[in-house]
């Protein structure tokens, strides 16, 4: 082969995976949840240039002749979960200087090559609301990921209409707050503080709004406020820890208050003041745990705080998080399974996964459902995602494949263990220079 002949077949071996890329897929034979409707028995799911392009049963959808069939015959697809609280990529966020940070942005802080990404894929996540820990009242801006592989953490963004990174604001109130000055030492000083910084940031946009365009009059830049505004101007949710029914309350009366909109995270005593939750109509994104200990304000934590909230017609408000490592990623379809165990309906649980998490990160029509149009997120599963046996056996974001339990180093991640997922090592026979 000529030197000439063996660059045209290298630069064919690098385009060729790039057009099949372009290709339509289509999957079928599987049974589909699409969770928008009814689930679907031997249907057929066509995704194109990352976005679905139709969903219904065999013979109902036309497969593009284009298209490259594959067999999901016996398996079961549904939407790529949403987790709506997690701290998988190794950042941080607010320090110790102070109580109320909204200027920190998990932007700076995660490191989009931590394993604990492939972790999440192996699980079946392919969005995460990724935020820093709750011992501040406010530690700083959250950040929501697409959860492919990428570079840098400007490749996973989701972003706002108008191009900035898309995430909320992480709160807390309850224990985890308290600490010595410059933190608040009890319940009704947190609540105070809050009040304040909210109450300065409505002064700092009167002032805005009274210069108008004239520089000269306006006040100095503050980037702290500036987070607290686009809270109080609906940009930016609130993630709110809270555990204890007062504590729920005490967020309910702020938002009531001061007009953000709040997903209520954790909510272990749900279950005490499910009507006032449904009154303010605030989501409530649980974990689900299934082993005693931890914090004394989660001791009266009950699984069925997702049925309480169902009975009371608000189904809608009702979805899950890992909050990992406190529930590992991999393992997050065990929440909607052991809410139905709690009297949650399947319906209910598998939408607290999917399409109401995503809304509780204003995602809604991009991911959570299986509909046309969307993107094209979603898990091939061996069984019904309730079952204990079932496992994740491909994950799929905007039309790519990232995880593939026949795959020995993607089975690694699903399987756990000591070291997956670490670059680098060290052995004991090693550390001393000494055999050991």
């Amino acid at each position: 082969m000529s030197h000439r002949s063996r660059q045209v077949f290298l630069a064919l071996l690098l385009v060729t995976p790039a057009l099949a890329q372009e290709r339509p897929l289509a999957f079928a034979g599987a049974r589909i949840l699409p969770i928008a409707r009814a689930p679907i028995d031997d249907g057929v799911l066509v995704v194109h240039a990352g976005k679905i392009v139709a969903v219904g049963t065999r013979g109902a959808v036309a497969i593009p002749p284009t298209a490259t069939v594959l067999d999901v015959q016996g398996k079961v697809l549904m939407p790529g979960l949403v987790d709506t609280h997690s701290h998988v990529g190794g950042g941080w966020g607010a320090d110790s200087s102070a109580p109320i940070q909204p200027g920190v942005r998990m932007l700076d802080a995660v490191n989009c090559r931590d394993s604990g990404l492939q972790r999440a894929q192996a699980g079946g996540i392919t969005t995460l609301n990724v935020m820093s820990g709750s011992g501040h009242l406010m530690s700083g801006q959250t950040i929501y990921l697409k959860n492919r592989d990428a570079d840098t953490i400007e490749g996973l963004v989701y972003r706002f209409a108008d191009g900035s990174p898309m995430g909320g604001m992480k709160m807390a109130n309850g224990t985890n707050s308290q600490d010595p000055p410059p933190f608040p030492g009890t319940r009704g000083k947190s609540a105070a503080l809050v009040r304040e910084q909210f109450v300065a940031a409505q002064e700092y946009k009167r002032k805005l709004d009274a210069a108008g365009d004239d520089a000269e009059k306006r006040p100095a830049r503050d980037l702290a406020l500036e987070g607290l505004l686009e809270i109080l101007s609906g940009k930016r949710i609130v993630h709110h820890h809270t555990h204890r029914h007062d504590d729920v309350v005490t967020v309910l009366r702020l938002s009531s208050e001061f007009g953000f909109r709040v997903v209520l995270h954790h909510v272990s005593e749900a279950w005490k003041v499910a009507d006032e939750i449904v009154a303010a109509q605030a989501p409530c994104s649980l974990i689900v745990i299934d082993t005693p200990g931890g914090k004394l304000e989660a001791a009266d934590f009950d699984a069925r705080s997702a049925a309480e909230l169902e009975q009371r017609g608000a189904a809608h408000l009702v979805g899950f998080h890992t909050d990992d490592w406190i529930t590992d990623s991999r393992l997050f379809l065990r929440s909607a399974a052991l809410a139905v165990r709690a009297g949650c309906t399947r319906e209910t649980a598998l939408a607290g996964l999917t399409r109401n998490a995503a809304a509780m990160l204003d995602l809604q029509d991009r991911v959570g459902t299986l509909e046309p149009g969307k993107d094209a997120d979603f898990i091939v599963l061996s069984g019904d995602p309730l079952s204990v046996y079932t496992k994740v056996e491909e994950t799929w974001v905007e039309g790519q494949k990232v995880f593939d339990l026949a795959r020995e180093a993607d089975r690694r991640y699903a399987d756990g263990g000591w070291g997956v997922g670490h670059p680098r090592v060290e052995t004991v026979c090693c550390l001393a220079g000494g055999d050991r």
